[in-house]
């Protein structure tokens, strides 16, 4: 063997101690000897322990504060001021037409008459951190009601759907909590409760307790976690049990505090009998008490001893302890740190923009495969059918007209100015569209052309010139300037360096 052979590292293992490392989970080793979890489908979990699960979760919600402010920072950032559709029809005529009416339809949506359309997918996306899901009945109104587009969305929450309804139906259809299949296992129902189970004001007797309703007629809006999942999980579940001990921990470190706040004094005497501290006060119960007045200088008798309460401080660990503890819930809950506690004491530009670009992307997967998908582009098929059917639509090719684009909101910038011009930048290199820089700002980029040439259209009749070339004032903050007279060749001090160009083409970063 030479010299180096000695130092030659060993070949790579291969064959069954390989194999065995790789599957080091597996073994029944000492300190996995206790770790034996059951082998159980999703579903047998959802509907053993969805009930309780889910009665926890809406109380979190409702009692902690942790818990509410992420619920709303959820739903604020999932939907915003609402996901809107922007119609891809090539008939520009018919297509600003459908989107009109859909406008107008929006606020006629609830069928509660509480809030429009957008503000049901609000509702939508709070249900889905609380429950886990969310059900949404359409209702085909009569033409008579006086709506728009005889349509509206009823909201049904998961309460409503019961998970220990599971059996054959009456047409020998398998039901598996509360909802139907049939034998190719496709959903053809829910079986729905008359009425919620937790409203005591509602005194009606259900008779029978549950109906059935066509699955055509309902959306199920839940994001499914594992492949045959049949209903949702609360997204607040990971973080349900850390969230409920952190708080009754505060609960006990408030009382502690109370009770450190209560200046005490215990009095010793040797004889009982004897006055305390030279009076003779007592209490309603009779009980012997001493007052202490501020500046006294009291002398005390022979034998008796003053001690005063000090109750133990909880030390400097508290504030680490909570900055950990959030943490861990906000990991679980997938929020960033500062949207769960409000906390932006430690951010900085960088880290707070590292953060919110990996929580966006988790939010645009939620928006384009959950609300988009099981909320938007149904209600929006169902829509035009029944317009069409109303009237209110002359649709000649009605697969034509459900192509549809659904614009999320706009997020805010970290940082407007770099972020305006890396925009800019991408576009001029053709490394993005201008439509597409349009609608990540959540808005049409055809209504925005239509307004751009409505206001230089307005502007050149008043004879206003906006400053809007690079390196000068732009957006609100310009200073409006009159056109030269020709009679007089008088130009009032306004620079007419671009002349019409300048207020025809609106802002510099629409140039080609």
């Amino acid at each position: 063997m030479g010299l180096f052979d000695r130092f030659r590292r060993p070949a790579r293992e291969s064959g069954p101690a390989a194999v065995r490392a790789r599957l080091e989970g597996a073994m029944s080793k000492r300190r996995l000897r206790g770790w034996n979890p059951p082998l159980e489908n999703i579903n047998s979990l959802v509907a053993s322990g969805g009930p309780r699960l889910l009665a926890r979760a809406r109380e979190l919600v409702v009692t902690n504060g942790y818990a509410a402010n992420a619920c709303e920072a959820f739903a604020s950032n999932m939907v915003g001021d609402g996901i809107k559709p922007s119609s891809l029809i090539a008939d520009a005529t018919l297509r600003d037409q459908v989107q009109q009416l859909w406008l107008a339809w929006t606020d006629e949506a609830d069928a509660d008459g509480l809030t429009d359309f957008y503000g049901l997918q609000a509702m939508v996306a709070r249900e889905m951190f609380v429950a886990g899901e969310c059900f949404v009945r359409l209702r085909p109104r009569r033409t008579e009601d006086g709506l728009l587009v005889p349509l509206q969305m009823q909201l049904l929450q998961s309460e409503m759907l019961p998970f220990d309804k599971t059996g054959p139906a009456a047409n020998g259809n398998p039901v598996r909590c509360g909802i139907e299949f049939d034998l190719i296992g496709r959903r053809v129902a829910y079986h729905f409760r008359r009425s919620h189970p937790g409203d005591s004001t509602d005194q009606r007797v259900a008779v029978p307790e549950t109906v059935r309703v066509a699955a055509e007629d309902v959306l199920h809006i839940y994001r499914p976690i594992d492949a045959g999942q049949i209903r949702g999980l609360p997204h607040v579940a990971p973080a349900m049990v850390r969230l409920f001990l952190l708080d009754q921990y505060d609960d006990a470190e408030l009382d502690r505090k109370k009770t450190a706040a209560m200046f005490a004094g215990f009095i010793t005497k040797t004889a009982p009998e004897d006055p305390m501290m030279g009076e003779g006060v007592a209490d309603l119960d009779g009980a012997a008490m001493a007052s202490l007045e501020p500046g006294t200088m009291q002398v005390l008798l022979p034998g008796e001893d003053v001690k005063f309460s000090s109750p133990a401080d909880v030390g400097g660990g508290y504030e680490a302890f909570q900055y950990r503890t959030l943490l861990a819930v906000s990991a679980s809950l997938g929020l960033p740190y500062h949207l769960v506690t409000g906390d932006v004491r430690q951010a900085n530009y960088s880290s707070l923009r590292a953060e919110l670009v990996e929580f966006r992307r988790r939010v645009q997967q939620l928006q384009h495969g959950v609300i988009a998908h099981q909320l938007c582009r149904p209600v929006w098929r169902r829509w035009l059918e029944i317009a069409q059917l109303a009237g209110r639509l002359d649709l000649s090719d009605p697969a034509a007209a459900r192509m549809v684009q659904w614009i999320p909101p706009r997020w805010d910038w970290v940082d407007p100015l770099k972020d305006i011009q890396a925009q800019v930048l991408a576009m001029e290199a053709g490394i993005t569209s201008r439509r597409k820089v349009v609608e990540a700002t959540g808005y049409d980029v055809e209504e925005v052309d239509r307004e751009n040439a409505a206001d230089a259209a307005r502007t050149k009749q008043l004879g206003l010139v906006y400053r809007t070339s690079p390196g000068e004032t732009q957006g609100a903050r310009a200073t409006p300037a009159r056109r030269p007279d020709p009679d007089n060749g008088s130009d009032d001090g306004a620079d007419q360096s671009n002349g019409d160009d300048a207020a025809a083409t609106g802002p510099a970063t629409n140039r080609e």
